[in-house]
């Protein structure tokens, strides 16, 4: 179910993926529900509920919860939409608690065009970029509770495996 307006769509693949993701050990642990893959990994979205699994002492959404329902979506898209070519981190990672959820939150994760495109001259020139790409978790009406900059690394495949084989030396 779609959390956002988009016009992207999410096909049979897409719903055994998003099956698949909710399945993980790694991520159901985390309290956090996928929502919505487009075919083309381009966008996904989460919810994020405040439920026994997500809350803390204080009865809202507890820190950790909050950054790992945005963690590995950034990378996997990126890893899927570049492909086998490129080799796609995580790097680091940054969160602004606005305010205490107390509540059933969502998020998108979108990469546009300009992102794909800012990302692939970077490559051509420098064979490696890093990029800040934000997500905010927000409730229906668009109060924004948590802003998070994912960083990630992305390189040219082989450029990064001559550069870990001169690492080992």
């Amino acid at each position: 179910m779609k959390q956002f307006q988009t016009d992207r769509n999410e096909g049979i693949r897409s719903k055994l993926r998003r099956l698949t993701f909710n399945l993980f050990p790694a991520i159901r642990g985390t309290g956090v529900w996928v929502s919505f893959i487009s075919d083309d990994y381009r966008e996904i979205h989460i919810r994020l509920p405040l439920s026994w699994r997500t809350r803390n002492y204080v009865g809202t959404v507890f820190g950790g919860s909050i950054y790992a329902a945005t963690d590995p979506f950034y990378m996997v898209q990126l890893m899927n939409i570049l492909g086998k070519e490129f080799v796609v981190w995580d790097k680091a990672a940054t969160i602004k608690f606005k305010k205490p959820i107390k509540k059933s939150v969502v998020a998108r994760f979108l990469i546009t065009d300009e992102i794909l495109t800012e990302i692939k001259e970077n490559i051509a020139n420098k064979n490696s970029y890093t990029i800040d790409l934000p997500v905010s978790l927000q409730d229906k009406e668009g109060t924004v509770y948590a802003e998070i900059i994912k960083t990630i690394y992305i390189a040219d495949k082989s450029y990064y495996q001559a550069k870990r084989e001169n690492d080992r030396k």
